[in-house]
């Protein structure tokens, strides 16, 4: 398991970026979008680094228009941040205090609507929760590019459930932490591609049978597994190899 990158560890652990150039065709601003992203996820560009517009439009062999248009969505998502006179940077990744945080608000939000979700769906509702499901297969390598259809599943299932629950505020309080993508891009590896999968099986099982008990328990275990096992052990393995106690 690796520890969040930063510096230049990042070329060693995930590799040079899958997203160089875009093809010689008209090029929507969609494209332009995920290549950036892609950039980001992989830590192509750092964490904290500067973003060049003409840089990227020359590796990407667009205009300077598109990747603009790129980084103001991305703004929104958290991932760039854009400051007077000095332009566009990515933004940090969580810190431990940051993750502490939003796994207290996920645990106090998400289980509750696990349960609400299995009271409450009607026939429609889980019909979309089970096609959900069938929807993503588990990564083939570590890059971000691979990782990506899982990290969409899982926003995806999250918010399908919030939204099952029958609560607008929740879904959308959820839904502005925009958690999945700061998660995938603090670590993702091939096994927990698998073990993510198999904990949605679990709490879509549950709602699906109406068992709003064992749905609130599948998605409680679902998130803390992921934030005990997966994501807090990281730091520690951060600080251990920097060489601090």
């Amino acid at each position: 398991m690796r520890g969040p990158a930063s510096g230049s560890t990042h070329g060693a652990d995930r590799g040079p970026a899958t997203v160089a150039r875009l093809p010689r065709r008209p090029v929507l601003a969609d494209d332009v979008h995920e290549a950036v992203k892609t950039l980001i996820m992989d830590h192509s560009i750092e964490p904290g680094a500067r973003v060049s517009i003409d840089g990227l439009a020359r590796q990407l062999r667009v205009s300077p228009t598109p990747v603009r248009e790129a980084l103001a969505r991305l703004e929104s998502a958290e991932l760039v941040v854009k400051e007077p006179l000095r332009g566009y940077r990515t933004t940090a990744l969580l810190t431990l205090p940051q993750l502490d945080d939003l796994y207290a608000f996920r645990l106090l939000i998400e289980p509750w609507a696990a349960g609400r979700a299995a009271e409450r769906a009607d026939p429609a509702g889980r019909e979309r929760l089970a096609a959900e499901m069938n929807s993503c297969d588990a990564p083939d390598s570590d890059s971000y590019d691979a990782y990506k259809a899982l990290a969409a599943h899982d926003t995806r299932f999250h918010l399908l459930v919030a939204e099952l629950a029958g609560s607008d505020q929740v879904r959308q309080a959820f839904e502005r932490t925009h958690c999945h993508l700061h998660i995938f891009r603090l670590y993702y590896d091939r096994g927990i591609g698998p073990k993510t999968l198999a904990e949605h099986r679990r709490v879509t099982a549950a709602i699906l049978a109406g068992d709003a008990a064992a749905a609130e328990r599948a998605m409680r275990e679902h998130l803390e597994l992921a934030y005990h096992e997966r994501l807090r052990p990281l730091y520690r393995e951060r600080a251990i190899e920097g060489g601090q106690p």
